[in-house]
């Protein structure tokens, strides 16, 4: 899969569909809550909202999908939370990926893979594989993730292949070892549950996205909450460091 530039150093093509969306699910806990419910029936509930978002993603040709599953500070919630969103994982990676494949979507799994059990990664390996070759949506999952420690890992491999550099380093050569050099920048960043922050996800690419924050919690996004997301993200004017006059002018042009 082709390497992409970066929004800071190339004008990306501004389409009415976005090419790459980026999403952090939350608000499954209080969904949960505000039904008298464990906190873990949330997030399995969330489960079908994740179904949801795929297929309309892949119904509209959206190319490139990105969901936060779990950060790399997530290990901090309650010790049995956590075992079940690691069960859970497993369990949706089983039950979905032979549907992903059947539907041509293309799966990939981002973030710090060390604290995961074998099996949970023989999955990730296997799901991985099976999915290589499709050509349709490109579904990236991010676990145990954070956008610093994104950063710092693609540093540390640009220095390891660079050991006797002595001149200083681009932008864009750090691109490759980034978790996501096989992707655009994403066009448009969608937060459920209200909360105002990016919260340490893909801090290096979301430097132009647009923001979209809903007080919709994950469990209860739908398809027409998706398409409310869709339309505030048609009507920005995408300047990337331009002024209004510019973009007008290249329309007339």
């Amino acid at each position: 899969m082709a390497l992409f530039q970066s929004s800071t150093s190339t004008l990306p093509e501004v389409t009415p569909v976005p090419r790459h969306i980026a999403v952090i699910m939350d608000g499954n806990g209080r969904w949960a809550k505000q039904r008298f419910m464990p906190r873990v029936m949330g997030h399995q509930r969330g489960v079908e909202s994740v179904r949801s978002i795929v297929k309309a993603c892949n119904n509209k040709g959206v190319g490139f999908l990105t969901l936060f599953a779990f950060s790399s500070e997530n290990w901090r919630r309650p010790a049995d939370e956590v075992t079940f969103l690691m069960k859970l994982f497993l369990k949706v990676l089983e039950k979905e990926v032979s549907k992903m494949h059947a539907s041509n979507i293309r799966l990939r799994i981002i973030g710090d893979r060390t604290r995961f059990d074998e099996a949970l990664v023989r999955h990730i390996e296997n799901a991985e594989k099976l999915t290589a070759a499709n050509t349709g949506l490109v579904l990236t999952i991010a676990a145990n993730y954070g956008g610093r420690w994104d950063v710092m890992q693609a540093m540390h491999g640009l220095i390891q292949a660079n050991p006797n550099r002595t001149t200083a380093f681009e932008e864009d050569e750090l691109t490759p070892y980034l978790s996501m050099n096989y992707a655009p920048d994403p066009d448009l960043f969608i937060r459920t549950g209200g909360e105002q922050r990016i919260s340490n996800f893909l801090l290096w690419q979301l430097a132009y996205t647009e923001l979209y924050v809903t007080d919709t919690l994950w469990p209860a996004f739908d398809l027409k909450a998706f398409e409310l997301a869709l339309e505030s993200y048609q009507k920005r004017e995408r300047r990337f460091g331009r002024i209004s006059e510019q973009l007008k002018g290249e329309k007339n042009a």
